[in-house]
């Protein structure tokens, strides 16, 4: 039985194609952000938090201000676990948790009487407001 020589193929080497990526258009911005009002809103409860956003919205609103949000941030839980015995039964425990619910909203180029409404505001109790000008 004679062997007979494997031929191997050779593959030739194709030339790569150069790939571009298409070309992006920058189209310009109608109006530029300068100055940026954020408020962040914390509350135990979310009823009560919306109530006071819808209210922080309207006033803002009012004066024709462009508003981004409300923005619902994500609910901060903090647990505590206590045991319900001091002595006998340790295993027996109780937990008991707080959310506190949270919103963000931007009023973008405010004016000084945008800020004087929302400074003259009452709000409900239980509300707590972070204002920044940025």
């Amino acid at each position: 039985m004679a062997i007979k020589p494997t031929t191997k193929k050779v593959l030739e080497k194709k030339p790569r194609k150069k790939v571009t990526k298409p070309k992006t258009v920058k189209t310009p911005k109608t109006e530029e952000v300068t100055s940026r009002l954020r408020i962040r809103v914390r509350a135990y409860e979310s009823k009560i938090l919306d109530v006071s956003v819808k209210q922080i919205i309207d006033t803002a609103l009012r004066y024709d201000a462009k508003i981004q949000g409300p923005i619902p941030l994500p609910t901060e839980i903090k647990k505590y676990t206590v045991n319900r015995a001091a002595f006998v039964y340790k295993n027996a425990r109780e937990q008991f948790e707080m959310r506190i619910h949270k919103r963000l909203i931007d009023i973008l180029n405010p004016t000084p009487k945008i800020i004087e409404s929302l400074t003259n505001l009452s709000l409900p109790s239980g509300v707590n407001i972070d204002v920044k000008l940025i």
